[in-house]
């Protein structure tokens, strides 16, 4: 049976006035079932029910964090599971969403990439993420303005359903999302960076996720860099700002004694010269069976300092949700405290 979730509204059963409020209560109201839509009639909701799958998820579980993130487990219907991040800030609500079930791209220091490859989730499977999470968290789907794909899986490599995904969530029929509030992060494939460029309807915005300056570092921690050198990714990241005018975030995770030393902030620095970019420095977050450990805070400030001191715009991003296991890195299915409840949409 088709997942409705897939489908681009344009695309959306029914006609006129009937589709416009089919996609209301998909989006607006976040129904987690055909018979919940009332004014639609009733052999109107029993043909969608047998022609639609509305919900992916057989079973959502929770992880809620002191911080006020949540971390949320779905078990799809084919029984793979993945996860998605709820963090409420005081002037925004953001959510990090998969791509995939595990991640092909194995970064060394990455729970995510310990677990391997699973499978690409599907457009619809992505978008439910957001209305699973607005119906966890009470609140209407389209208060969720900011999403950042950067959750399990390498978006660039799942890249057509990803952008459909994209497309869903920026439709104003659907989320009505705003395009310089949502981020899609990518470890680096040069192929896929070139080809968002080309996507005019979309301006979505970049993050890379570089973690070390030079080659001999960068393929020791990222399995990938053996494919996309730090040369080619440069090059497709000046392509896409040449075309698309946008600034760009590298995403830089502090290993101690592996890609902190100061030599690597100075070139970093030179990498990064004339190209319109923001770098987050993002101390590691802990899990079990890791090898390396986060960089001291003495050791963050010297290479933050170092780079402002070279004109780098940068920052120190402190991530959310560690002691649920949703902080970035983390993600690998832990149960620590989980609460269950049934999939059920949005609802």
């Amino acid at each position: 049976m088709e997942l409705l979730l897939d489908l681009h509204p344009d695309a959306y059963p029914l006609e006129g006035f009937r589709r416009r409020q089919l996609l209301d209560w998909v989006f607006g109201q976040g129904a987690g079932t055909f018979d919940a839509m009332t004014n639609l009639p009733a052999p109107t909701r029993q043909e969608l029910t047998a022609s639609y799958l509305l919900n992916p998820f057989k079973l959502i579980e929770t992880v809620r964090s002191a911080d006020g993130s949540v971390k949320y487990l779905f078990t799809l219907q084919d029984g793979r599971q993945m996860e998605a991040v709820y963090m409420p800030y005081l002037d925004r609500k953001t959510i990090c969403v998969s791509t995939m079930v595990g991640c092909p791209a194995r970064c060394a220091f990455c729970a995510t990439g310990a677990m391997g490859f699973g499978r690409n989730l599907t457009p619809g499977e992505i978008v439910a993420q957001v209305l699973a999470v607005a119906g966890g968290e009470d609140i209407g789907p389209r208060e969720i303005r900011n999403l950042v794909f950067m959750g399990m899986g390498e978006a660039m490599l799942n890249y057509d359903n990803t952008m459909l995904a994209a497309r869903i969530l920026l439709h104003p029929d659907a989320l009505g999302m705003s395009k310089r509030r949502v981020t899609l992060s990518t470890v680096g494939i040069a192929k896929g960076i070139r080809r968002l460029a080309t996507e005019d309807d979309l301006g979505i915005k970049l993050a890379i996720s570089l973690h070390a300056p030079d080659e001999d570092t960068r393929r020791r921690i990222i399995p990938t860099g053996q494919v996309n050198s730090i040369e080619e990714i440069m090059s497709a990241a000046r392509e896409y700002q040449d075309v698309t005018g946008r600034r760009i975030t590298m995403e830089y995770t502090m290993l101690r004694g592996i890609n902190d030393h100061l030599w690597q902030a100075e070139l970093l620095a030179e990498l990064l010269r004339g190209l319109v970019s923001h770098v987050n420095l993002i101390p590691m977050n802990p899990w079990p069976g890791s090898d390396f450990e986060s960089s001291t805070e003495e050791q963050i400030q010297a290479f933050y300092d170092l780079l402002e001191s070279r004109g780098v715009d940068v920052s120190v991003r402190r991530s959310r949700g560690r002691d649920a296991g949703a902080a970035c890195g983390q993600l690998a299915l832990k149960r620590p405290g989980a609460v269950r409840g049934q999939g059920s949409g949005a609802a």
